[in-house]
């Protein structure tokens, strides 16, 4: 059985993908993370499948990676793990809405919405930062591929560039930790930013 090729071409493509991030991209979702948390603004984030998973990793490092042992504290939530909801709209008004639902009773103005999708084109996504865009919030997609209509409709974006849905869902993990030790390295002990 040959198992070399199969897991050099993914390494490579990893790399190469991680690589031609666009850096600009990332210092932007960083800044504005740092925004909302100085501002003690929440932060919603969600996706469907891998994306959610990612979702929830994301608001964890957040909540707990960078706000442990801190008297301030971040404000994230993964839309994506309030399974009662999701399955609620899911059967009494459409899977559709189970993001931008949940929105509308927690958003506030100066909230930060982030959204991921490898596609960039899940109705689910699509509604909740159309939502998100209409009450004046910031908006940013994790998007694979070529972005999608997210990457259109955000107001802002990072996206892997590239076709492959497992490589952009490492991609978008990735993401989360650049933002987690980011964080850590300019957050003093009383949560502070430095």
């Amino acid at each position: 059985m040959e198992i070399k090729e199969p897991i050099n071409k993914y390494l490579d493509s990893l790399t190469k993908t991680i690589n031609n991030l666009d850096k600009q991209e990332i210092d932007t979702l960083v800044s504005l993370i740092f925004e909302a948390y100085k501002n003690n603004k929440q932060i919603f984030i969600f996706g469907n499948g891998g994306s959610a998973s990612t979702a929830s990793h994301f608001a964890c490092d957040l909540n707990k990676g960078v706000s442990h042992g801190k008297d301030k504290k971040i404000r994230a939530m993964s839309l994506t793990d309030h399974m009662t909801c999701i399955t609620a709209y899911s059967n009494d008004v459409s899977y559709d809405h189970i993001f931008s639902e949940q929105l509308k009773n927690f958003l506030n103005p100066g909230d930060l919405v982030i959204a991921i999708s490898g596609s960039g084109n899940s109705k689910n996504i699509l509604m909740a930062v159309e939502y998100a865009n209409s009450k004046g919030v910031t908006t940013i997609g994790l998007t694979g591929y070529d972005g999608g209509q997210l990457r259109k409709i955000a107001k802002y974006s990072v996206n892997t560039n590239i076709n492959d849905m497992e490589i952009s869902e490492d991609v978008h993990l990735s993401l989360c930790h650049m933002v987690k030790r980011t964080m850590l390295a300019n957050i003093n002990s009383e949560g502070h930013v430095i």
